[in-house]
């Protein structure tokens, strides 16, 4: 994962010279009373808040210097309302300088937080393989604040005896108690899709250890809490897909390209009978039958948690990757089919999303490709 840095706009750099310039002319156009000295002392502080140390010196040492050029010309130089006006120009260089260093100390301090955020990141969220077999896989994952790298959104694929299988997942609430439950319902996946054998079966076992995890949580969160999930599986040997839906928006098939190089063909598979989200098992209702689709070769499967459906724009309409991949394409493989939808929603919300949004693509190549690999 790159680092992320703030990149400010080109005026940002252009501001602390223009109030200098500002305060000297209104210095000399006025030497009696030398009404620039704010603006000076403002070009020190701005500089030092926005600008690398260099830059904050440079600006210090041009106030200085334009000072004392402007203190000779007037005759001040020397005298007691000279010293005090070099001295304030000094202290305003200073200040400039100090509140830079405050700032590049919080930075470093901030860079190391985020080197341990990555690495926990990592650590409880980790990057699907990139094949399994004949399948390619994307992921990615996108928090609603730019700050913010680890919430409540999960993803995990793995091959297991039964074939491959995937699960992509939204805790409800946020913070260290949504990745505390995270980091149980992958652990409860990775080991469960190796040892049973249908997805209800697992399902059953994912809601057992979040239950079992609820036990050590406050009333409230045990009451309230709860995880909707979407459970896939493809069987060796078959072109086709299973799912198990509790509760969690249903994936989409981009189906093969038509002739012509258009766009893909889109479509939501919504569950026949889609089940109450894990956690809620105590409500007595029987978990639905996984349901089987045709996966042909050439077709990708595209998971997706809330934070891409429930996107809204300006007029409030959400966000619908039916309408927005249809006219898109074509895609060579998943990675592109996500960096497309990723940025299709950031231009149709047009700002910060309120959600995080985690999505998985999975695309089914052809036997020549697989065999290339």
């Amino acid at each position: 994962m790159a680092p992320r840095s703030v990149k400010w706009p080109p005026y940002v750099r252009v501001a602390p010279w223009l109030l200098t310039a500002g305060g000297l002319v209104w210095n000399a156009l006025d030497p009696t009373d030398y009404w620039g000295d704010p603006l000076l002392a403002a070009a020190a502080v701005l500089a030092g808040a926005l600008l690398a140390l260099r830059d904050t010196l440079a600006v210090g040492v041009a106030n200085v210097l334009g000072i004392l050029v402007l203190s000779t010309q007037d005759g001040s130089i020397g005298t007691r309302a000279g010293h005090l006006e070099l001295a304030n120009t000094v202290f305003a260089a200073l200040l400039g300088i100090w509140v830079n260093r405050v700032i590049a100390r919080h930075g470093r301090r901030l860079a190391r937080v985020r080197s341990v955020a990555e690495a926990a990141q990592r650590a409880v969220l980790p990057e699907p393989p990139a094949r399994v077999g004949r399948l390619s896989v994307a992921a990615c994952y996108r928090a609603a604040q730019d700050e913010a790298l680890i919430g409540g959104d999960a993803y995990a694929l793995q091959a297991t005896p039964y074939g491959v299988r995937g699960l992509i997942a939204d805790v409800r609430g946020k913070g260290l108690h949504a990745v505390g439950v995270v980091s149980v319902l992958l652990g409860a996946f990775r080991e469960g899709s190796h040892r049973l054998p249908d997805l209800a079966a697992l399902a059953d076992a994912l809601e057992g250890s979040l239950l079992r995890e609820s036990e050590r949580m406050s009333e409230e969160l045990r009451l309230e809490g709860f995880v909707t999930a979407l459970l896939v599986e493809f069987p060796p040997g078959e072109e086709s897909v299973r799912t198990l839906d509790c509760g969690h928006p249903g994936p989409y098939l981009l189906g093969p390209y038509p002739r012509g190089g258009a766009g893909p063909r889109v479509r939501r598979l919504d569950a026949a009978d889609p089940g109450l989200p894990l956690g809620m098992g105590g409500l007595g209702v029987a978990r639905p039958v996984p349901e089987s689709r045709p996966f042909p070769a050439g077709s990708t499967l595209l998971l997706v948690t809330d934070g891409v459906t429930e996107a809204r724009d300006a007029a409030g309409e959400f966000y619908d990757p039916v309408l927005g991949l249809a006219p898109l394409g074509p895609f060579s493989g998943p990675g592109e089919v996500l960096d497309a939808l990723v940025a299709d929603v950031g231009r149709w919300t047009g700002g910060p999303r309120d959600d995080d949004m985690a999505v998985l693509a999975i695309t089914h190549r052809a036997e020549a490709a697989a065999e290339a690999d």
